[in-house]
């Protein structure tokens, strides 16, 4: 068989009976111990330059659709990050993973669970940029920003065809093709889809904004986010 191809509100304390020591610190968490940032994007929109742009503003790694698909068929790549020093317990990310799978919620094809534990992995670190792969199907809400970058079409094929050098009609059929196996690779593996705007917390319009308002955007909810979470960017 061929691999694909790849908050809750705070609680008042009752006002009798045993409140608990007030003094005590609060309970460590057991999931990633900074904020993450996943990029899903219509093809053409820029997407990427965007996720770039981002991470060069907040100090951040950025992980696109190829590197992360690379580390998910190379065991030696995969096995780097897999050996990090894990900043949340070290059993959080299997887990997760665990519970995905009980929940339908993610192929069980070995180079999807693969993807999925490198996600997960960096997921765990925090202050990472993950563009595409179905990132945000798989990290937790709570302490992901989970971002869409859109554009009409006309200007998709416009950007397609002056970016790859290619007829109007040629740019058309590419970007149709992106989107159409972008979409089919999210909803085949993590059964999620990626045009359903309520999976993300900021919807873009490159063509409206550009790249630079779009990467200022994202990063200004980051740190509002990451200040909810008291997870600061450093």
């Amino acid at each position: 068989m061929h691999p694909p191809s790849l908050t809750d509100e705070p609680r008042e304390s009752p006002h009798h009976g045993f409140q608990g020591d007030r003094g005590a610190p609060p309970p460590p968490r057991s999931g990633p111990a900074a904020l993450t940032i996943t990029l899903s994007r219509e093809a053409g929109a820029r997407g990427g330059t965007i996720a770039r742009r981002v991470g060069r503003k907040l100090g951040w790694q950025v992980y696109d659709q190829e590197l992360l698909e690379y580390m998910a068929q190379e065991a030696l790549a995969r096995q780097g990050v897999l050996d990090a020093p894990p900043t949340t317990p070290a059993d959080w990310g299997e887990a997760r993973l665990q519970q995905l799978i009980h929940q339908k919620a993610l192929s069980e094809h070995p180079t999807i669970v693969n993807l999925a534990r490198v996600v997960l992995a960096l997921g765990a670190q925090g202050q990472v940029v993950l563009i595409g792969r179905g990132a945000g199907c798989v990290l937790p809400r709570e302490t992901t920003l989970t971002v869409r970058v859109i554009a009409p079409l006309r200007e998709r094929i416009a950007y397609m065809s002056q970016w790859l050098r290619l007829s109007l009609e040629e740019a058309a059929e590419r970007v149709r093709l992106r989107d159409e196996r972008r979409r089919e690779f999210v909803a085949n593996n993590f059964h999620c889809d990626p045009n359903e705007v309520h999976n993300y917390d900021l919807v873009l319009n490159s063509s409206l904004l550009g790249e630079e308002v779009c990467a200022e955007l994202i990063v200004q909810a980051a740190r509002a986010r990451a200040a909810q979470l008291a997870l600061a960017p450093s």
